[in-house]
């Protein structure tokens, strides 16, 4: 059997509360600015809370056709828009290429919840009479934004779509990486899009009380780890990062923001929502993510805690670290930006793991805003970076994340 093939990552992009591209939204998580508002795309008054992390200042229309726009969902329009991004930095000519040794692998926790929205309240005003838009499936399913980015681009080779609630995006990087690394394609498209901030899906998360409720002050709202956090921020938006063969990489002389070594999935069994309180789970795909990755714990200099400020949930990652970096780890800094960006949901992967290879480029780790006092349950010697920036040579980061039925998605990356 072959050898499994080195796996690096050659371009960015992203559409995210903080920028509409890589750099913007870099420059804004590193110092520590916040995403959060109150919400403007509908109404929120008539829920619990009334804010989240949105887009800004952004336009479809500067990057889209009319027609793409009239015919997709929002959350296949982000995937578009960063994709665009990302294939332009990664400087690929996907026509120079068999098309078969190229895919897309993408992941959304939710979909065309708008168009779903949408239909639904159209076809109730209208006394229940059939007047679904013809295009209210292809709008709706998950996998329409890896096939819209497939024929923009040409791509014939593997495509599908991945759902694992917010692991989606480690889930789609995941893929990507083992189909390269069999030898299945050259090139794969990957990351995660989500447009979740509509009255459905928000009223959902706000009936579960999952989220802040902090509406006088959003801005501070998202506040890992901290003794007085009370809920997530969502938020919105697309991330992509372009996999590609290490020497097909190469060959071509292309810029390589890290390796990706390894990854690992595994289930809590636990409860609907709730992650497990000892971080079984976490800890276990942790420990397999660096094994697939031919690493030690010790190996690793920044862990990206998916830490979405929920009392919950953030207790149960740290138990999970302690368990497998051990109490003090010594070279191991931390940090939740989810402070920042909210959380994207089925999204937040891809924007973390462009964060986490970000911070290998950068030498800086992006700090955790608003947390003010840590939660005694946390362990006070991991060493959490707090409201600025950390200056510090970063060779390998790890990018966990978890998801609503229990499932635990990490991704681990390398400076090459």
């Amino acid at each position: 059997m072959n050898s499994p093939k080195r796996v690096v990552v050659t371009g960015l992009g992203a559409l995210s509360p903080l920028g509409n591209n890589v750099k913007d939204s870099w420059n804004n998580i590193s110092n520590g600015v916040s995403g959060a508002a109150r919400i403007t795309n509908f109404d929120p008054s008539q829920f619990r809370t009334h804010f989240a992390c949105e887009l800004k200042d952004y336009d479809p229309g500067e990057y889209l056709e009319h027609n793409t726009i009239r015919r997709s969902d929002p959350y296949a329009q982000y995937a578009l828009v960063s994709t665009q991004e990302a294939v332009k930095d990664s400087g690929l000519d996907f026509s120079a290429m068999d098309p078969f040794d190229a895919g897309v692998i993408w992941g959304s926790g939710q979909g065309g919840m708008l168009t779903f929205e949408e239909e639904v309240k159209n076809y109730a005003e209208n006394d229940y009479k059939p007047r679904f838009n013809p295009f209210f499936v292809p709008k709706l399913i998950i996998n329409m934004a890896p096939g819209l980015i497939s024929m923009e681009y040409g791509l014939m080779g593997i495509n599908y779509a991945t759902v694992s609630a917010c692991a989606t995006s480690n889930t789609a990087i995941m893929d990507a990486l083992n189909y390269i690394r069999w030898g299945k394609a050259k090139v794969i498209i990957t990351g995660g899009s989500e447009a979740g901030i509509t009255e459905a899906s928000f009223g959902g998360f706000s009936a579960m009380r999952a989220m802040s409720t902090r509406n006088d002050d959003p801005e501070h709202a998202s506040r890992p780890f901290d003794k007085d956090r009370d809920g997530f921020v969502m938020g919105e938006g697309a991330a992509t990062l372009i996999l590609e063969e290490y020497e097909h990489a190469k060959a071509r002389g292309a810029k390589i923001y890290g390796e990706v070594t390894g990854a690992a999935m595994t289930a809590d069994a636990y409860h609907m929502t709730a992650t497990h309180p000892e971080g079984k789970g976490a800890a276990v795909a942790m420990k397999q993510a660096l094994e697939d990755s031919g690493l030690n714990p010790e190996d690793v200099d920044y862990l990206n805690t998916h830490a979405t400020s929920t009392p919950v949930g953030d207790t149960s990652e740290t138990n999970a670290i302690g368990n497998v970096f051990g109490k003090s780890p010594k070279n191991l800094h931390i940090s939740a930006t989810k402070s920042m960006t909210g959380h994207l949901l089925g999204a937040a992967g891809a924007i973390e793991a462009i964060i986490s290879l970000k911070a290998i480029n950068e030498g800086v780790v992006p700090p955790t805003i608003n947390t003010e006092e840590i939660d005694e349950e946390i362990p006070p010697t991991l060493q959490i970076v707090l409201k600025d920036a950390l200056e510090k040579e970063i060779d390998v980061a790890m990018s966990n994340t978890f998801g609503f039925g229990g499932h635990n998605g990490i991704v681990v990356f390398k400076k090459v």
